[in-house]
């Protein structure tokens, strides 16, 4: 396609566009982990009665979330410390593309084994998650510190 012709509104689009192409990827980063953090932490606060998993979160793992290959204990134990532990790990920026990883991997267990109509929210989760996978998170974080510190 050749290119489009010098008028005000393909002006105008072509100047918004560079505007919005100015967003940093640190803002863009920062919020993905830190909207997606709280996402899996509040879930994983619901699990628990003060340090232990709850017996209603036993409960929903043992009746509804029934996961293939694990037993309901183990299944809500490793649901538990996986949404607290990732969750605190993105939001200082540590070892964030392994969190994101491994929220990805939850998030694509709940989609096919526990809610399959749950895609939407599941897709929104995953793009927040591939944007720290696939870009990093950002200069706003420890894993840049000490990238940086490393000398790469």
């Amino acid at each position: 396609m050749g290119a489009l012709p010098d008028r005000p509104l393909t002006r105008n689009l072509a100047s918004g566009r560079a505007l919005l192409e100015r967003i940093p990827h640190d803002l863009v980063a920062l919020v993905a982990r830190l909207s997606i953090a709280g996402v899996f932490w509040r879930s994983g606060q619901t699990k628990l009665d003060g340090w232990s998993v709850s017996d209603s979160a036993l409960f929903l793992f043992e009746n509804e979330y029934r996961l293939p290959l694990l037993s309901p204990w183990l299944s809500a134990h490793l649901a538990t410390i996986a949404e607290h532990l990732f969750p605190m790990l993105l939001v200082i920026g540590f070892a964030s593309r392994l969190s994101a990883l491994a929220l990805l991997g939850m998030t694509l267990v709940i989609q096919i084994f526990v809610y399959p109509d749950a895609w939407p929210t599941h897709g929104t989760w995953a793009a927040c998650l591939l944007i720290v996978i696939a870009k990093g998170p950002g200069r706003l974080s420890l894993d840049h510190l000490i990238w940086k510190r490393m000398g790469v």
